[in-house]
C-alpha cells in the first residue's frame, strides 16, 4: 500500500540576535521578525551561548562590541561548539579592520551600523542558502542532533522513506541512534497518528516474543490476546535487535510478512497486518545467512529500504552540537547550567566513543553531576572516558608511567634512603636526583615506611 503523507508545514528559519544595545537589539528584531524569521534576542555572549543550545538557530547575528566577551569572542566559541552554524557581525565604521580579521577567521560576513533593512535581508538569506537551511518542517526528526553532511544523508533517505509503507531495515553499531531514527521515520509518516510499538527481540523466552508478536488464543474462557502486529494497526512496530529473533520464529515472521496474516498461536484465524514494520540490528545480517542463523527469506522482506547509521567516530562535527544539547538537557532537568572549556569539547572530538551517542551522553551527564563548577575542565572529561575509550597512551606517556612506578617502589624499598635507592637503580646520586625531581617525587615522603 501507498501511503500519503500529511502535507508538511514550512519551518521558519531561527535568528539568534545579540546586541548589549536594547534599542539596536529591538530594531533587529522588529525586521526579522517582519520577514517571518523566528528571532530569539540576546544581550550578551555568554546569553548567546546559553541559548544556542536550546533554541538552535540556523543563523547568529552578533554586535561586534561588547562587555566581558565580544563578537569575536562569540564567533570563536562558536566555531569550537557548533562548527557549521553561519555569524554575521555588526559593527561600527572604526573596528572594520577587527570585523575583516573575524571574517578571515570564519565569520560568514560583516555589515557597518546602522544596517539597512534591505542590505540585511540579503545576508541573511545568503547565509541562510549555505548553511543548507531546510525549508520544510522538521519536527519529524527534532531528536536527532546532527549537522553532519553524512547524517544529513541518511535523514534525507529516512524522509523518503517515510513517505512510503515499504519495511526499513535499520543498521548501525550500538549506541548510534537506531530507535531513534525509526521514531523519526513514523513521525514523518501518514502513519505518525499511530501506535508506536518498540519490541526487543532478545528479551523473554521464545514463546514470550511469539505471544508478543502474534498473540495467541487459550480458549473460550482467557479469551485472545492480540500480538503487537495486530494492536498496532495503523502504526509502526520495531523488532530491535531483529538478528536476535529464534529461528522458529523468523519462519513465522517471514510467512505472516508473505501473506500479510497474523495468526494468533492456538487458533486458525487470521488478522490483516497493518502495521508498518521497522528492523533494527547491530549486526551482520549476510553474515549471520551464510552462517544458517538468519533466514534468508525473512531478510529480503525486512531489507526493503537499508539505512546504515553511521558510527559518532564518523561525524565528529556533531559531537559539540550533542555535548550542548545533552547540557541544555541537564539544565532543564536541574536548573543548574553548565558548560565545557573549549580544550574539554576539543578532547571530546577526539575520542573514539566505541558506544557512539549514548557514549557521549552518559560521559556528559557524568562530568556535569561531578563538576564542583560551572565551567566543566578537560581533566574532568578525560578522567571520566578513561583511557580504554580514548585510546592507549603515547610510548613516551606509557614510559613516563612506569619509570615513576619503579621509582616509588624502589623508594619504598629503601625507605626513601637516595643512596641505597640510587645503587639499587645502577645509577649515580646525581641522575636519580634528577629522575626524581622530574617525576616530582620528594625522598622524605618514603621515610618511615
Amino acid at each position: 500500500m501507498q501511503a500519503v503523507r500529511k502535507d508538511s508545514q514550512k519551518r521558519r528559519a531561527k535568528i539568534l540576535a545579540v546586541d548589549d544595545d536594547p534599542g539596536l537589539l529591538r530594531l533587529l528584531t522588529i525586521r526579522l521578525r517582519s520577514e517571518d524569521y523566528e528571532v530569539e534576542a540576546v544581550a550578551s555572549a555568554a546569553d548567546a551561548l546559553a541559548a544556542v543550545g536550546r533554541f538552535r538557530p540556523d543563523l547568529v547575528i552578533t554586535d561586534l562590541r561588547m562587555d566581558q566577551m565580544d563578537g569575536i569572542g562569540l564567533l570563536k566559541e562558536l566555531q569550537v561548539r557548533y562548527p557549521g552554524l553561519k555569524v554575521i557581525l555588526l559593527t561600527a565604521h572604526g573596528t572594520i579592520p577587527d570585523a575583516v580579521r573575524a571574517t578571515q577567521s570564519g565569520a560568514f560576513s560583516f555589515m557597518t551600523k546602522p544596517v539597512e533593512k534591505q542590505q540585511l535581508l540579503e545576508q541573511v538569506q545568503k547565509a541562510l542558502k549555505i548553511s543548507g537551511f531546510p525549508r520544510v518542517d522538521e519536527q519529524w526528526r527534532a531528536e536527532i542532533v546532527t549537522r553532519s553532511p553524512l547524517m544529513e544523508q541518511k535523514l534525507s533517505q529516512a524522509n523518503m522513506a517515510a513517505g512510503t509503507d515499504a519495511r526499513i531495515l535499520i543498521t548501525g553499531d550500538s549506541g548510534v541512534g537506531k530507535k531513534l531514527l525509526a521514531r523519526a521515520i513514523h513521525r514523518a509518516s501518514a502513519r505518525a497518528d499511530g501506535p508506536f510499538i518498540v519490541l526487543s527481540c532478545v528479551e523473554g523466552a521464545d514463546s514470550d516474543l511469539e505471544t508478543d508478536l502474534f498473540g495467541s488464543h487459550a480458549g473460550e474462557a482467557d479469551g485472545t490476546q492480540r500480538g503487537l502486529l495486530q494492536a498496532a494497526a495503523g502504526g509502526t512496530v520495531v523488532l530491535e535487535e531483529v538478528s536476535e529473533l529464534p529461528l522458529p520464529l523468523q519462519a513465522k515472521l517471514a510467512r505472516a510478512l508473505q501473506e500479510n496474516l497474523v495468526r494468533p498461536a492456538g487458533t486458525e484465524l487470521t488478522e490483516p497486518v497493518n502495521a508498518r514494520l521497522i528492523a533494527t540490528t547491530r549486526r551482520d545480517l549476510a553474515s549471520l545467512m551464510s552462517q544458517g542463523r538468519f533466514r534468508e527469506d525473512l531478510y529480503y522482506r525486512l531489507n526493503v529500504v537499508h539505512i546504515d547509521v553511521p558510527p559518532l567516530a564518523r561525524r565528529r562535527e556533531d559531537i559539540p552540537l550533542l555535548v550542548a544539547h545533552f547540557l541544555e538537557q541537564i539544565a532543564q532537568e536541574s536548573g543548574l547550567r553548565k558548560a565545557y572549556a573549549p580544550e574539554a569539547v576539543e578532547f571530546l572530538a577526539t575520542v573514539e566513543w566505541p558506544g557512539n551517542v549514548r557514549q557521549l551522553q552518559s560521559v556528559v551527564r557524568q562530568n556535569a553531576a561531578i563538576s564542583q563548577t560551572l565551567v566543566i575542565s578537560a581533566e574532568i572529561a578525560e578522567l571520566a572516558v578513561g583511557a580504554g575509550a580514548a585510546g592507549l597512551p603515547s610510548f613516551d606517556d606509557a614510559r613516563d608511567e612506569f619509570t615513576r612506578n619503579y621509582l616509588v617502589q624502589i623508594l619504598q624499598i629503601t625507605g626513601g634512603n637516595v643512596s641505597q635507592a640510587a645503587r639499587l637503580a645502577k645509577r649515580n646520586r646525581t641522575d636519580f636526583y634528577k629522575l626524581l625531581s622530574r617525576h616530582q617525587l620528594t625522598p622524605d615522603d618514603f621515610k618511615g615506611q
